[in-house]
């Protein structure tokens, strides 16, 4: 009997340079359609959700839905956008800074400044996040000094992590950020514990964790997932499907024909699928999820759905694997411009408010950017001191390394 022979299977994405993108893939319902759940659901029965979608603002930028019941007030709304357009225009700086050879590296999060922002505006200032490098907008949201934040990307003679981190990954723990790890996922299994620790002190605070679509194929979300679930940590694990890992699709991660966060259903936590670039549906599924952890009714997994307008980095170019104009037509459009629309119709902000925003947020990030500059930037050579290099390593410095600084003449 003849067998067929075994073939090998590697997903692809729905469109590649010089093609149109087939967004049907993504499954998008809509707004107003996903239904609401009590905090208290078993995590069994948010498998529709996984699957599912849930969306706050249609078209039209009309609210829609359960969901819509929690909508944020007008000041919330109104530092979110300044949040929101604040960080872009940050992001834009600092990419023309790595341009001008000022910096070695940067990241923006271009297109997915709802999710950060939206989130942190729904939880209590104290609560801990542990980031990836886009996350940016939860320092900006919490409004940490930008000339701290640029002054650690040119690593100059300022930065307050004394040239020890790569730029962007930022340490703020005053302001709930804790330290970027280079390393892919290990923010994951961080959060779970730094929740459990939280739960086991009896305190109120509970942690969030962040993770791109690339990263949740690494073994330690596996690891996060199962202590969040077997400890019911009071943590939010924020998964973002961004669509792209560097150069590899969604896919790749395991989102063909599936959703990421139908994995943690199969891990017992309780998980929703929402629409990242509703800042609105950001603010509601996290207030929920927030809730639901610090009710003790254990974690909650969220797969947020955007699209890495940019390069990954400043190292990349997406023309070369992706068509080049995939974010003018992704579906759930510019996370900014549909927040500006529903405000525009709720009657609280105007395009004159908008355009003056856009010019006010403009002259902070200049402001800074000339102020953290004078410090010194990669292009200068002023970069932190090599004294600092001997210091915050042990609590009393051991003999050996007192000589060789002295050696050093520092």
């Amino acid at each position: 009997m003849t067998q067929t022979p075994l073939e090998f299977y590697v997903p692809e994405p729905s469109g590649r340079p010089g093609q149109t993108t087939d967004f049907s893939y993504l499954r998008l319902q809509p707004a107003g359609q996903a239904r609401k759940p009590p905090i208290d659901v078993l995590p069994y029965d948010t498998r529709d959700l996984a699957q599912g979608f849930i969306r706050v603002l249609d078209d039209n930028g009309q609210p829609q839905g359960p969901w819509a019941d929690d909508a944020p007030d007008d000041d919330t709304l109104r530092k979110g956008m300044r949040a929101m357009v604040c960080t872009r225009i940050f992001d834009a700086r600092m990419v023309i800074a790595q341009r001008q050879k000022k910096t070695s590296f940067y990241m923006q999060c271009l297109g997915e400044e709802a999710i950060s922002i939206g989130q942190a505006l729904a939880l209590r200032p104290d609560d801990m996040h542990f980031p990836s490098y886009r996350q940016q907008g939860l320092l900006i949201a919490r409004d940490y000094d930008l000339f701290d934040m640029m002054c650690q990307v040119f690593s100059n003679d300022q930065d307050p992590l004394k040239g020890r981190q790569l730029p962007i990954m930022y340490s703020v723990p005053e302001k709930g950020f804790y330290s970027i790890s280079g390393n892919l996922a290990t923010q994951m299994p961080q959060a779970v514990g730094w929740a459990m620790a939280s739960a086991i002190k009896g305190d109120t605070r509970i942690a969030c964790g962040w993770i791109g679509d690339g990263a949740t194929a690494e073994s330690d979300y596996q690891t996060a997932l199962l202590f969040a679930h077997v400890y019911r940590a009071p943590v939010i694990l924020n998964v973002i499907n961004n669509q792209w890992a560097i150069s590899t699709f969604q896919a790749v991660a395991g989102g063909e024909n599936t959703t990421l966060a139908a994995r943690g259903i199969g891990s017992n936590v309780a998980s929703l699928r929402v629409d990242g670039n509703d800042f609105l549906a950001v603010h509601a599924v996290s207030r929920w999820a927030a809730k639901r952890a610090r009710s003790n009714f254990g974690p909650t997994l969220i797969e947020w759905i955007s699209y890495r307008a940019g390069p990954h980095s400043t190292s990349d170019d997406p023309s070369k694997y992706r068509p080049a104009d995939d974010w003018s037509r992704f579906p759930l459009g510019d996370p900014i411009i549909r927040l500006k629309q529903y405000m525009i119709a709720r009657g609280i902000w105007s395009e004159k408010e908008h355009q003056a925003l856009q010019k006010s947020c403009e002259a902070e990030v200049v402001a800074a950017q000339k102020k953290a500059e004078a410090h010194g930037t990669l292009a200068t050579g002023r970069t932190s001191s090599v004294a600092t290099m001997f210091e915050d390593v042990y609590k009393d410095m051991p003999l050996h390394l007192r000589q060789q600084r002295q050696q050093m003449g520092v």
